[in-house]
């Protein structure tokens, strides 16, 4: 597969099961027909947290990207939402049991459950955006996502500040309550945002399943309590940290709130760009995706890897959008 094809499906929102060159293949939304490893390669299975969100697919590309350049085959799966927990389940138990995986990767949407999946398992295991602890995982590969939302809520008061807010107020919208990807982070914007000088009201955090429209319902009970205005909305990923802004845009009291997600993918970079959101916290998940695969490579190889393999992060505002585009539509070949 090209890069210009994938890069056009991640842009039409889908993600379609397509052979690679000297790399096996892909399968989403929980199909898995790639081809057998051949004689010099081997078979990676890499099974996400889901393929229903850009951030995802873009990890996915990572992924197709390393088995193609490392001449490995990669058959990719991924649950239908990242509260599909038992459909995931299901998913690394087929791999598991089938005995054609070399290694896997794994970005699992509860931890401890896949930790008791893989304990006897005899192959290397890679976790990727959230970490599985078990002797059975070689490697983590990921963002220290506390640290990265601390850069968030710090960037983010200082901009309310600059905006006029006098004690900035800070409200939390969340991914998957006790997701633990999701709790790092919203320690880390209450650690930056206090850091900062902002009022961080802990207990009006909102869930909402890493989903826009989740997000808009979230935030008008927000609004509802809170006429008013907040300073500052943080929010696990940027699909809903753009869906909050939509919905308080009618709402003169939040004109100048700052709305700030996670991810910097194409979607986020273009709500800034559009002043729908306004800032994010970068991270790569082709990157990460890469790294996973790439790790799984070298485990089977015989390599001694580092338990911790970082992906850095990076705040981006309407400023450095555009530069930020420019980067990822290169990752991607556009």
């Amino acid at each position: 597969m090209k890069k210009r094809a994938i890069a056009a499906m991640l842009m039409a929102g889908a993600f379609s099961l397509t052979a690679l060159t000297g790399c096996g293949s892909t399968a989403a939304e929980g199909s898995e027909t790639g081809t057998e490893a051949g004689a010099e390669g081997y078979n990676i299975k890499v099974v996400l947290k889901t393929l229903a969100s850009e951030y995802w697919k873009y990890v996915a590309s990572g992924c197709e990207q390393a088995g193609k350049d490392l001449g490995v085959n990669v058959e990719i799966v991924g649950a239908s939402s990242e509260t599909a927990y038992d459909e995931q389940l299901a998913m690394i138990e087929t791999v598991l049991s089938a005995g054609n995986a070399d290694a896997m990767v794994v970005a699992p949407l509860q931890a401890e459950t896949v930790a008791n999946q893989i304990a006897s398992t005899d192959i290397p295991v890679i976790a990727i955006d959230t970490n599985v602890v078990s002797d059975k995982v070689v490697s983590f590969v990921g963002f220290n996502n506390e640290e990265m939302a601390a850069m968030g809520g710090k960037a983010a008061v200082e901009a309310a500040i600059e905006a006029g807010w006098e004690k900035p107020t800070v409200i939390g919208i969340m991914g998957v309550q006790g997701d633990s990807t999701s709790e790092a982070r919203i320690a880390g914007f209450q650690q930056g945002a206090e850091e900062a000088g902002g009022v961080f009201l802990a207990d009006e955090t909102q869930y909402a399943d890493g989903v826009a429209d989740k997000a808009v319902a979230a935030m008008e009970g927000i609004i509802q309590s809170h006429p008013e205005g907040v300073a500052v909305i943080v929010a696990n990923n940027d699909d809903m940290a753009a869906g909050a802004a939509r919905a308080a845009s009618a709402y003169p009291a939040y004109k100048n709130t700052i709305f700030v997600g996670c991810g910097g993918n194409l979607a986020g970079i273009d709500a800034i760009l559009a002043g729908q959101e306004t800032m994010t916290v970068a991270v790569d998940g082709y990157d990460v995706g890469y790294k996973g695969v790439e790790a799984a490579v070298k485990a089977l190889g015989g390599e001694t890897l580092e338990k911790f393999i970082a992906s850095d992060a990076t705040i981006v505002t309407a400023e450095n959008a555009q530069e930020r585009r420019k980067v990822v539509e290169e990752r991607l070949g556009m």
